[in-house]
């Protein structure tokens, strides 16, 4: 039987406990500690978890020698400085999205642990749901054509943040599913976004994305913290077919539309003009079977499995950069009154985080590193 990796979560606060839930009852994880300053909240959730050992000081946490890695569930603004830290550690690293609050801080961390030889992951949950993967699969195989658009919405009331705006709370889920499930990743010519404060919160609680993307097709996100209603539903139209996704039904979380428009083209009375005819096209509905799993225990295997295959994962480092570089955009674009901005690019070596053997190495301080950071246990 293979020895079980050892993890410790770092933050006890919203979704600290969810990972630490998942990690305890994995067969391929042994949960170890949870790290928060605040002690009687992460005592709490030791006790919830087979009673994990409880730690508030993170350079405590990274001494430990039984540590494998580490999950972090703190704030984006104190993910740089954690990851950092830990994999000077030599700790392989799981981050909660978004990867970090720049781009910069982010792409220094892809950095760090590719040259370390060590696992950095983007735990972009919804990617390791049943209906996100065989929507992946769908795409892969063909079934819904070239894709010509994606509209998606996520909206519902609260929660307002006090440190980031609706698009970098709600968007980056939205963002992740679209960089999963496209071949190749999310890579939009241009992003504009508009975004509204109409209660006085002094951020947007309201946003919309819009994405162009290769061959004319166009992505759109519509985030919302004040809707009555929650809604979370994301339509991928193709040349073949459209796909609807909507993830509070549970009966038929994914349908598959035979319907669309059709463009053809007709000769006039025999000469070389020709005209675009559209016809639409009326056919079955299905919905395919999936199962019932959770996805932050999937996303635990993927975890272990890169590690222990010393391969990157399905949402590695690079992912987490093409959603961190939307955002990016959508500040700026906010900043010029709505105007498209080009995003800036992932390097190319980022995809190769986790491709080196996971091997000791120099670890070397980094200027921002030190011990005993900020552990607020907040999502």
């Amino acid at each position: 039987m293979t020895e079980k990796l050892r993890i410790a979560v770092v933050g006890a606060g919203y979704w600290g406990p969810n990972l630490a839930r998942n990690f305890h009852a994995s067969p391929e994880w042994e949960l170890v500690a949870i790290c928060d300053i605040d002690h009687d909240r992460a005592a709490a959730l030791a006790e919830q978890v087979g009673g994990a050992r409880v730690v508030t000081s993170l350079s405590t946490l990274l001494d430990a020698e039984d540590i494998d890695a580490i999950a972090i569930a703190t704030p984006a603004r104190t993910h740089h400085g954690i990851t950092r830290d830990a994999l000077n550690a030599g700790k392989h690293v799981l981050v909660e999205k978004p990867l970090a609050d720049t781009g910069e801080r982010g792409r220094d961390m892809v950095r760090a642990a590719a040259e370390r030889g060590l696992v950095l992951m983007a735990d972009h949950t919804y990617c390791y749901t049943p209906a996100v993967q065989k929507i992946r699969e769908l795409i892969a195989e063909g079934a819904l054509g070239d894709i010509l658009f994606i509209d998606s919405v996520r909206i519902n009331l609260g929660l307002i943040r006090p440190d980031v705006d609706v698009f970098w709370d709600l968007a980056p889920h939205d963002l992740s599913i679209i960089d999963f499930v496209l071949p190749g990743g999310l890579h939009p010519l241009s992003v504009s976004a508009h975004g509204a404060d109409p209660v006085g919160a002094g951020k947007s609680c309201v946003g919309y994305l819009a994405l162009p993307l290769q061959n004319g097709a166009m992505a759109h996100v519509h985030v919302n913290w004040l809707s009555p209603t929650k809604i979370r539903q994301m339509i991928i139209g193709g040349t073949k077919r459209t796909l609807v996704w909507d993830d509070l039904n549970p009966q038929q979380r994914v349908s598959v539309y035979d319907r669309g428009v059709d463009l053809g083209l007709q000769t006039l009375d025999g000469s070389e003009r020709t005209e675009a005819t559209i016809s639409y096209r009326l056919g079955d509905t299905w919905s395919p079977a999936l199962p019932e799993r959770e996805a932050l225990g999937a996303m635990a295997s993927e975890f272990a499995a890169c590690i222990r295959e010393q391969r990157p994962s399905r949402t590695d480092g690079a992912a987490g950069l093409r959603v961190l570089a939307v955002l990016e955009a959508a500040n700026r674009s906010l900043e010029a009154a709505g105007a498209a901005v080009v995003p800036s690019t992932v390097p190319a070596s980022a995809t190769a985080t986790a491709t080196a053997s996971v091997a000791p190495s120099l670890f070397v301080a980094h200027p921002e590193s030190g011990p005993d950071r900020e552990l607020v246990g907040e999502h």
